[in-house]
């Protein structure tokens, strides 16, 4: 039994595959005590020959002695042929039992076994492909899924994206960008790390290097809450840009909108998330971005057009009122005799006698 281990496995949905015959593998985002989180595949044959491995390996907890001793959860075994149908299924099953398995006594859950099959393989990141072939379609389990299989959503198109520059990766786990890649967004982080897939390559990737091709995605966006959520500051940030805020260490501060690109709003003012990795990554600058944006490019071009429209609208109002022919002051009425002779001093009132 080593230091690391698995703090929670979250069933993301599946893949239908169909080289080098057709397949489905299911897709898990295994969290470890480290804090990273990473996306694992495997097909239901080789989880079922983990669950009876795990079973012999502790068989008074999978009740093989004592029935009532079993703790192990059930697993049922693969039907001789696996279809959509069945694969589909079996997501509820699967997802209890990734739960139970987690909050096992450490013995059992923290063993090698349970740690080296979900830790990542080369084929999760670079699955074996051919270019001639079909790609997969990817079946996601929605997040508040009641255990329903009529809930299960797919085929999914994915959303693709766009590369506005070069991306170096850093870890394993993630996956090098150069400006122009199109990639597939298979999920999308809070954090501002999304998981991403292109060709044969799968990885994480930062969100602030990417934009849609097919026009911002707004829907996905979570609500603004107005009341506030309290968070602390880890680490010190000095602002670059003016619509962000220098923060402090220790700091409290209330965030009022989690964008999907890592950004938050905090009372109108914009904040990076920390990164899902925990680690200190590169980082595309903002005004990076606003260089090699299509949208933002676009934008600018449309205020530069907007404000010299604004222009030539106030030259012409200037222009046409300096044309026109000024008014001249009106002259008030000459008072009456009657009252100046009222009103008016002795001096005055002798000039009219």
């Amino acid at each position: 039994m080593g230091d690391v281990f698995i703090r929670h496995i979250e069933l993301l949905g599946y893949e239908k595959r169909f080289f080098p015959s057709q397949h489905y593998v299911y897709m898990f985002l295994v969290k470890w005590n480290d804090l990273s989180e990473k996306v694992v595949y495997r097909r239901f044959t080789e989880i079922y020959e983990f669950h009876k491995a795990l079973k012999e390996m502790f068989p008074i907890e999978s009740g093989d002695i004592n029935m009532e001793n079993r703790i192990i959860p059930h697993l049922p075994a693969p039907k001789w042929f696996d279809g959509q149908r069945s694969t589909q299924n079996r997501q509820s099953t699967l997802t209890e039992y990734c739960y139970t398995l987690v909050n096992l006594p450490h013995k059992i859950s923290r063993c090698l076994h349970v740690v080296n099959f979900f830790k990542v393989r080369h084929d999760d990141m670079n699955p074996v492909t051919d270019s001639q072939t079909k790609k997969p379609e990817v079946f996601l389990l929605p997040k508040d899924a009641k255990k329903n299989p009529a809930d299960i959503t797919g085929p999914i198109v994915l959303q693709t994206y766009r590369a506005i520059a070069d991306y170096e990766k850093s870890s394993t786990s993630e996956m090098a960008l150069k400006a122009g890649d199109m990639v597939d967004v298979v999920e999308k982080s809070e954090s501002g790390w999304w998981f991403c897939q292109m060709k044969n390559k799968r990885g994480w990737v930062p969100a602030a290097y990417l934009e849609p091709m097919d026009g911002p995605d707004e829907s996905e966006e979570q609500e603004p809450n107005y009341t506030g959520e309290q968070y602390i500051v880890q680490k010190s940030y000095t602002a670059v840009e003016e619509d962000e805020l220098t923060l402090k260490e220790g700091d409290t501060i209330e965030v009022i909108h989690k964008l999907l690109d890592g950004w938050w709003v905090i009372r109108s003012t914009i904040r990076n998330a920390k990164s899902i990795h925990k680690q200190n990554r590169k980082q595309i600058s903002q005004e990076t971005y606003r260089r090699n944006s299509k949208k933002y490019i676009q934008s600018q071009r449309n205020m530069k057009e907007n404000l010299q429209n604004k222009a030539k609208v106030l030259i012409e109002k200037n222009e046409q009122e300096e044309n026109k022919p000024k008014a001249q002051p009106a002259v008030p009425p000459r008072p009456s005799k009657d009252l100046i002779l009222n009103r008016c001093t002795e001096s005055t009132r002798r000039k009219i006698l």
